[in-house]
């Protein structure tokens, strides 16, 4: 098995890109998901109830990041990775509230014109620490703006098996993936308890249950039912649906595209 692909997700709920080699972090892949999207109230944005947030791409250079829109490029910003705004204030993901540095007011503008309503962007400043639900913490380790976990994993040949079921295929950037894996069988890797990638050693930490945002076409930002129904006919297990594996990070600095991967079973 080898690494075939990584992604990084910049700003949670944006488009993700598609990267040869990654600094691994406790918290996640660098770059991944230090910014969000949040309402006046400070509650996170997503895909799951702003489906058009999946028509925004982001791109990493030269210490900022670029964000446009797919099908209007000309509709574009910039966000320096150090935020401009020393204004910190309140955010909530799930059940966690923390504490979020709002980058620039012009930024939030953008943002606002292009979603139709109010909203701010905020940078997690390393002085945050959002630690991992102690039931599923390998070391006490913090996450990003994630969902819940630092890192997800799963395997193309989980995908392939998924996409021989339904009428319309669809691509991995459904299920929003920090990692990729070539090899190996259909859902392999849910008897996993460790998986070493090059010289970087994971813990699986649980089964990442899917929700309606698989639902919505990453290029169209349109939704439909697929491939959530397919998905539930035979993945559900006690009322989650799962596709592929959450996982917080032993030990490593470094991955590449093409890295040998190795997996340690439960």
């Amino acid at each position: 098995m080898q690494l075939l692909d990584i992604y990084i997700y910049p700003i949670k709920s944006l488009g993700g890109i598609r990267v040869e080699e990654a600094n691994l972090e406790e918290r996640g892949l660098q770059y991944d998901r230090r910014w969000m999207l949040v309402d006046n109230q400070g509650d996170f944005l997503s895909q799951r109830k702003h489906p058009k947030m999946a028509m925004i791409q982001t791109n990493l250079s030269n210490n900022k990041i670029e964000v446009f829109l797919k099908n209007h490029v000309e509709e574009n910003i910039t966000i320096p990775f150090e935020p401009l705004s020393q204004e910190m204030i309140p955010v909530s993901i799930w059940d966690d509230e923390v504490i979020g540095q709002v980058v620039d007011r012009k930024i939030n503008q953008w943002f606002s014109d292009i979603l139709g309503f109010s909203c701010n962007l905020v940078h997690m400043p390393t002085s945050t620490e959002r630690k991992v639900s102690s039931k599923y913490a390998a070391k006490n380790e913090s996450v990003s703006f994630a969902d819940g976990m630092p890192y997800l994993l799963i395997g193309q040949a989980s995908l392939n098996d998924l996409n021989n079921r339904l009428e319309n295929p669809v691509p991995m950037d459904r299920f929003r993936p920090n990692l990729v894996l070539s090899g190996g069988h259909a859902f392999e890797e849910d008897d996993w308890d460790k998986v070493k990638v090059g010289d970087a050693v994971f813990k699986i930490t649980k089964p990442c249950a899917r929700c309606v945002m698989t639902t919505v076409d990453q290029t169209t930002g349109k939704k439909s039912k697929e491939p959530l129904k397919t998905l539930s006919t035979y993945r559900e297990i006690e009322g989650k649906v799962l596709f592929g594996q959450n996982m917080s990070l032993l030990e490593g600095n470094k991955i590449k595209i093409g890295d040998y991967i190795s997996a340690y079973k439960k």
